[in-house]
């Protein structure tokens, strides 16, 4: 157990009060309390919850947040599922899920969210926008970027376009063009010292300073890429004023916004209007902040902008520029693969018809066909996997396509028969006994579909992904 610094506990003493240090410092050494979201509706959700009950996870629904559940007991399991292998559910806190639920985009707002990974926030807001629709989701780092790459393909999400460049340069190759826009920081994390205690040995006035230029910067991107009347949230998990009331001061005062009335659906409060005796802009009282002992959760503060000016826009070096082509499902070759799947695993055409696909070599990718993009594209993915086309020409589809047409899957199914032929799949082997007709089949257990497989003479040899095999998963 890390002891809390003297940085950390000056500060909050002398911005929140000796009450507030005393509670802060209760509540950090006590155990985290966990939570998952469960996407869908009501009763996929009640199916998932009462699926996890075999492992010994019990869930409490939240009032108020959509899809979020507090874990009552077996949080030690609730990342070694099978069903949070397949994408089933999110591990992610309450506090969390605000942010995304204030901007509440819609499949006909063009979003982005520009400091996007591991992906928690990035996956819920495609669920709010019905997985349809136009999603941009940007990360500078390319290690980062792996495990929010991951975590798109895990929750088979097909409205999402990833960046990977620096959120302050954003401005510049997408001026006025946004609806909505969330900025979710990189911060000093005194709202989550609770869970990353190591932010004690770090923590210091100076270097939350330091980080909230850096948001600043972030913040002005994200206005001059938004259009006339478009909403931007800012968010961190963090409780400073220097990173939160200090920065949306700033933007106040020189850029054409204004800050928009929020209500939460947990208890928050209003955030500051006076700094070290200053006064600072009155709108800050729309904003909100988040105490993590209120809510069981994360500290966070949150705003909501509209933008009420267009801003200049700035010329382009079209740096990054990559040119791809989305093919229609009616362009000629991939009205052929298509045509293919429908035969082999009943996927009707129709469905099939709602996706546009990109070819990279000989795999396929697929995104909702009322995804847009800008003439100059920067891309580095686009959409998630749907299949690959094999030496002689004929598609198959990978197993992140099959779990999300998992419902509409009728053609060359296997089941498998028990835990262990289960267990071999998942860890990528090969389930050695016959099958009445060889090729790619559909994957089932517990009639539950669960990837893909090609059987052959020596068996049924697993296409789960190696990225979706996880230490342990439990059965």
């Amino acid at each position: 157990m890390i002891q809390l610094s003297d940085n950390i506990a000056d500060y909050l003493r002398a911005n929140f009060g000796s009450e507030f240090l005393e509670k802060y410092e209760a509540y950090i050494y006590q155990d985290f309390t966990p939570y998952i979201r469960i996407p869908g509706n009501t009763i996929q959700q009640e199916s998932i919850a009462t699926g996890l009950s075999r492992y010994g996870i019990q869930l409490e629904n939240i009032a108020g947040v959509p899809n979020a559940y507090k874990v009552l007991s077996g949080i030690e399991k609730a990342g070694k599922t099978l069903e949070f292998a397949l994408g089933k559910y999110y591990i992610q806190s309450l506090s969390s899920m605000i942010p995304p639920l204030i901007l509440n985009p819609s499949e006909t707002d063009i979003t982005l969210d520009m400091c996007a990974a591991p992906g928690s926030k990035t996956t819920q807001l495609s669920e709010l926008m019905n997985n349809r629709g136009t999603l941009y989701s940007n990360e500078v780092s390319v290690n980062r970027t792996k495990s929010l790459v991951y975590n798109i393909d895990k929750m088979s999400i097909t409205n999402i376009g990833v960046l990977q460049m620096k959120g302050e340069l954003l401005g510049k190759y997408f001026p006025n063009y946004f609806d909505k826009i969330l900025v979710d920081a990189p911060c000093s994390g005194l709202g989550i010292v609770q869970r990353k205690q190591e932010v004690s040995n770090w923590w210091n006035k100076k270097q939350a300073e330091k980080i909230g230029d850096t948001q600043l910067r972030l913040l002005i991107s994200a206005i001059k890429s938004t259009r006339v009347g478009g909403e931007i949230l800012y968010s961190t998990c963090t409780l400073t004023l220097e990173e939160n009331e200090l920065i949306i001061n700033k933007v106040l005062e020189k850029y054409p916004v204004e800050l928009v009335e929020i209500e939460l659906p947990v208890k928050s409060h209003p955030g500051f209007v006076i700094y070290n005796g200053e006064s600072l802009n009155s709108q800050l009282s729309k904003t909100r902040r988040i105490v993590p002992w209120e809510v069981s959760s994360e500290g966070f503060f949150i705003a909501k902008l509209v933008k009420t000016e267009i801003t200049e826009k700035l010329k382009s070096d079209n740096q990054n520029k990559s040119a791809v082509e989305l093919l229609n499902a009616k362009d000629r070759n991939m009205k052929k693969h298509l045509s293919e799947i429908e035969a082999r695993y009943g996927i009707p055409l129709s469905d099939l018809n709602n996706y546009r696909y990109l070819k990279k070599g000989n795999d396929l990718f697929f995104i909702n066909k009322n995804w847009k993009r800008p003439p100059e594209a920067y891309f580095i993915r686009i959409g998630t996997k749907f299949g690959l086309i094999d030496k002689r020409g004929n598609a198959y589809l990978h197993t992140i396509s099959a779990l999300h047409f998992a419902d509409l899957i009728t053609k060359n199914i296997v089941a498998l028969e028990n835990e262990n032929e289960l267990q071999i799949y998942l860890n990528g082997g090969i389930i050695k006994k016959d099958y009445s007709s060889y090729g790619q089949k559909i994957v089932k257990f517990n009639s539950i579909v669960i990837g893909t497989a090609v059987a052959s003479k020596d068996g049924l040899k697993s296409q789960f992904p190696r990225a979706m095999r996880t230490h342990e998963i439990l059965i």
